[in-house]
């Protein structure tokens, strides 16, 4: 448990599973700090409900205002749409800060609104689960977890300081890098598996005939690869929508690879591949 608050009242923008993921650890590792929930839907009053927030709102200024964290767990879309209200609500000494899972675009908008007072941090936590909602919320979401942070380490802002403390308390590890590079690099090794697993699905199921074949012959392996197929276009459309560029570059070298493979799927340079492969699979494994 942390034993000091750096900020002792925040405002959750968005009560859903990485929203309510965040609360949760903060409650666990900072009891002390005041949560309020904002939703237009039903999930604030849920999350008030689940105890995962103590005060819930549908309106957006009464939530933001008095906050010292304001953490927005909104759709890109969303979050974009919401920045002016929040800019114009928030308190001078405020941090605000988002999850979005693409940076350029949110941070261009943040610029524009953005300008004193309340200072804006981009961030995306590499965490999630297939199932959504805050009663999935878990407060261990984000342990050994990347959490890209938009900007440099040695900033000098302490609200900036305080919360890369914050997301080291919560478990994760801090990567600092700028909106550009991270939009290129979560193209690569988040939206292209994405794509990989929902092209791979339509390929089974395509040749899936009237038997069953050969679906039913599937093993774990299968349901390793698609397990990413279980997540739902509602939540990657903003993401693709605003990162089209770099999908459709990680789409084109996953071309070349598969291209690649399959001019060598008779030669003994394929034991190659598999040794390249195997290297990426150990680094994966390797504790951070």
């Amino acid at each position: 448990m942390a034993s000091t608050v750096p900020f002792r009242r925040v405002a959750i923008i968005g009560t859903g599973l990485i929203g309510g993921s965040f609360a949760l650890a903060l409650r666990k590792h900072f009891p002390d700090i005041s949560l309020m929930g904002y939703s237009r839907g039903g999930s604030a009053e849920r999350a008030r409900a689940l105890g995962v927030v103590r005060e819930a709102t549908a309106d957006l200024a009464t939530a933001v205002r008095s906050a010292d964290l304001v953490y927005v767990a909104l759709p890109i879309g969303a979050t974009i749409d919401a920045l002016g209200t929040i800019a114009a609500s928030a308190e001078p000494h405020a941090l605000v800060t988002d999850a979005g899972s693409t940076k350029s675009a949110i941070c261009r908008a943040a610029q524009q609104h953005f300008r004193s007072g309340a200072r804006f941090l981009g961030a995306h936590p590499m965490a999630g689960k297939e199932k959504s909602g805050v009663e999935n919320a878990d407060a261990g979401l984000f342990r050994e977890a990347t959490y890209a942070l938009i900007g440099r380490e040695n900033d000098p802002d302490p609200r900036v300081k305080d919360f890369a403390q914050i997301v080291l308390a919560i478990g994760a590890r801090p990567v600092w890098t700028d909106a550009d590079t991270h939009d290129w690099a979560v193209g690569i090794v988040s939206h292209l598996p994405q794509l990989l697993s929902i092209a791979l699905a339509r390929v089974v199921q395509d040749e899936t005939d009237e038997t069953g074949m050969p679906l039913t012959l599937a093993g774990p392996g299968l349901q390793d690869m698609l397990r990413l197929a279980g997540s739902p276009y509602s939540v990657w459309r903003d993401i693709l929508l605003t990162n089209t560029d770099n999908a459709s570059r990680a789409l084109d070298r996953l071309a070349q690879a598969i291209e690649h493979l399959r001019t060598r799927l008779a030669s003994k340079e394929l034991a190659q591949e598999f040794d390249a492969a195997n290297e990426i699979y150990k680094l994966l494994r390797k504790p951070q």
